[in-house]
């Protein structure tokens, strides 16, 4: 079984057997159950939905079932084809509808998809409403639209250069100074729309660019996950010397990770780091990043006088909390950038564009810009999960093994040692359990997570 329903959206692999996998039967429950809760929210008229999708393979299959779907619910579709998660959910603001559904499984492998649901301000659902998606889901109490009732159904391909327009118009996007640096990037795409996209990006900009992966034919080429066991390919392009940066999207283009001009790993944790160095230094303000993410951003923000605050994991749960307090920049250490001038999203194509300005401005190398943040090493390691995993009794013993260290408890279990730190928590994506950890060195970052991961190996072998 696959199939999993979390603040994330519904995701699993395609085929297999119903309520098991993500399968036409299955896509259509939730599209509908999604529907019926837009239907609510709508003051008249029929309401409007967009949709988009990444390359994957199955993804006009899945496509064709959410937008028929969504049409016999008797909402009109927007359909913008190949498109980013943040072009999607901007697509939604400037369409005026009612809602979206991105078709993305994100940095799964090849054989998974998903559907990410957005609301009015393309901003995705909370957790409470999304539990009434499945709640409505699970009651199947649907009632379609009669013959006269059924929604129109329009192909608008104009978002992506209205994405790339919105990120050209930011206020600390400088693109004259980023023209005048003459930059020449490696852009690994991983197969899907980020080929799309990125070029039209890079050209506005004046970017010099070497695209690998560039193809969206959603037959990934390696692992879709921009992590650096995943990257061997464009590290070893970067090392010949011809770049300044190399650039790694994943399947939607919400996560980005760098590679410097040496060909060595700038950190996905330092993505959100580095832009935030830039936007805090010309914009003084708070930031926010979840529990999982490391506390260089903590310091850059206290350096430039603002206040730092974690969240729980998963977007909505940063953006929430953003609002709250006022957050100028906030975002995830896996590579997500959000920046409220532009939306209440992760979006690569933001962070790309300030990341190229803050070199443009500094005039240095991107391991020098790299080498004046403050360092910390993390380990991210998982525990695949079996069905008798007692997930609440592994948190519980975790708890109180620590219990006099400083615990967080509102996503799994966070430790926080005075110099050192320790996240368990079950993933919103995978069957899996993540552990991260991070430390002064990464032999002290491992050593913590494998003493953790041994509680979890211990109580699973004496369940």
């Amino acid at each position: 079984m696959t199939l999993i329903k979390s603040i994330s959206g519904i995701r699993g692999t395609i085929g297999g057997r119903t309520g098991d996998t993500l399968n036409p039967l299955d896509i259509v429950k939730f599209t509908t159950a999604y529907a019926a809760f837009i239907r609510r929210g709508c003051n008249s008229g029929r309401g409007k939905i967009v949709v988009g999708r990444d390359a994957r393979i199955s993804g006009e299959m899945v496509r064709s079932i959410v937008c028929g779907t969504l049409l016999g619910m008797g909402f009109d579709v927007v359909d913008i084809g190949l498109a980013t998660t943040p072009t999607t959910e901007l697509a939604v603001r400037m369409s005026g509808a009612d809602g979206g559904i991105i078709i993305t499984a994100s940095h799964n492998p090849r054989q998974w998809n998903a559907l990410k649901l957005l609301n009015s301000e393309g901003e995705f659902l909370t957790k409470a409403d999304g539990n009434e998606v499945l709640a409505m889901a699970e009651a199947e109490d649907f009632c379609y639209a009669d013959v006269d009732h059924v929604g129109c159904y329009v192909q608008d391909s104009s978002y992506a250069r209205r994405h790339v327009e919105s990120v050209l118009a930011l206020s600390l996007v400088d693109v004259e100074a980023v023209r005048k640096a003459g930059f020449k990037v490696c852009v690994d795409a991983i197969n899907s729309v980020g080929g799309v996209i990125l070029p039209e990006l890079l050209d506005r900009l004046g970017v010099g660019y070497n695209m690998l992966n560039g193809e969206p034919t959603g037959d990934f080429a390696h692992n879709p996950e921009p992590l650096e066991k995943n990257l061997g390919g464009i590290m070893a392009e970067m090392r010949g010397g011809a770049y300044d940066l190399g650039i790694v999207v994943d399947p939607d283009v919400d996560r980005l990770a760098f590679i410097c001009e040496d060909g060595k790993m700038f950190g996905e944790e330092y993505t959100l780091v580095s832009v935030a160095d830039y936007v805090l230094a010309h914009t003084p303000g708070n930031t926010v990043s979840n529990l999982s993410s490391t506390r260089a951003l903590r310091d850059v923000t206290e350096r430039h006088g603002g206040k730092y605050a974690a969240s729980a994991v998963g977007e909505v749960n940063v953006t929430t909390l953003m609002k709250q307090t006022g957050a100028v920049i906030g975002g995830e250490g896996n590579g997500g950038v959000i920046y409220p001038e532009s939306h209440y999203g992760r979006d690569a194509l933001v962070g790309i564009a300030l990341f190229l300005s803050a070199l443009a401005h500094k005039g240095c190398k991107a391991s020098e810009l790299r080498a004046g943040l403050p360092t910390y090493f993390m380990a991210k390691n998982r525990i695949d999960l079996t069905p008798d995993t007692d997930i609440d009794a592994i948190l519980e013993r975790v708890k109180q093994m620590y219990k006099d260290q400083k615990v967080n408890d509102i996503d799994g279990v966070k430790i926080d040692f005075p110099d050192k730190w320790v996240h368990l928590r079950k993933s919103n994506t995978e069957p899996i359990i993540r552990v991260y950890s991070e430390a002064p060195t990464i032999d002290e970052a491992e050593a913590i997570g494998k003493e953790l991961m041994q509680v979890v190996y211990d109580m699973q072998q004496n369940a």
